[in-house]
């Protein structure tokens, strides 16, 4: 009889983390640096600039996760036989949700200070390995009950937090890949 295991919720983000950038990258086979750097619009953000703002925002995000498991992972100890969530419901497809804030993480670099698409999928990847990292082998009980305040957002665990970023991700990889395909169709 095969056994069945079940990953974690943790493996299942940090998974989930992984497949839809990959996938994202995928569909980025074929742009060209222009592509990469054209605007859609006046003022609206190019696929390398969306890339970078979802780097800039767990730069920015991830040294407050390692800060409250550093100082307060006790708390997680202590209260590790709690109830504590591991999901939330989109917040980026709630309709009041302040989309504008997404200016906090401008991009560094732009159509005026371009990179190459291998230098933002690898600071992309790289970002990414550390979360991983992070939170491998961490117990989950522990992360479950260890808390960072977001204005948005009230008091979340180190696990909502994380996916929470992977909604971000999947909210403007959306776009990274609706722009792409349009590229691509001009070509055809």
């Amino acid at each position: 009889m095969a056994s069945s295991t079940k990953k974690s919720t943790i493996q299942e983000y940090l998974d989930l983390l992984d497949k839809q950038r990959e996938e994202t990258f995928h569909t980025l086979e074929g742009i060209t640096p222009q592509q990469l750097w054209q605007r859609p619009a006046p003022k609206e953000w190019c696929i390398g600039e969306i890339l970078n703002h979802n780097l800039r925002l767990f730069q920015s995000v991830f040294p407050f996760v390692r800060f409250a498991w550093r100082y307060f992972r006790w708390t997680g100890k202590l209260l590790r036989l709690r109830d504590y969530r591991t999901d939330i419901e989109d917040p980026y497809r709630k309709p009041h949700f302040p989309m504008w804030a997404g200016f906090l993480w401008s991009p560094k670099f732009t159509p005026d200070n371009p990179v190459s698409l291998e230098r933002l999928e690898g600071d992309l990847r790289e970002a990414h390995e550390q979360v991983r990292q992070f939170y491998t082998g961490k117990d989950e009980t522990m992360l479950g009950n260890v808390f960072v305040f977001d204005p948005l957002f009230g008091f979340i665990n180190l696990i909502v937090t994380l996916r929470i970023g992977i909604y971000h991700d999947q909210l403007h990889y959306e776009d990274v890949i609706a722009l792409a395909r349009e590229f691509k169709a001009q070509l055809a």
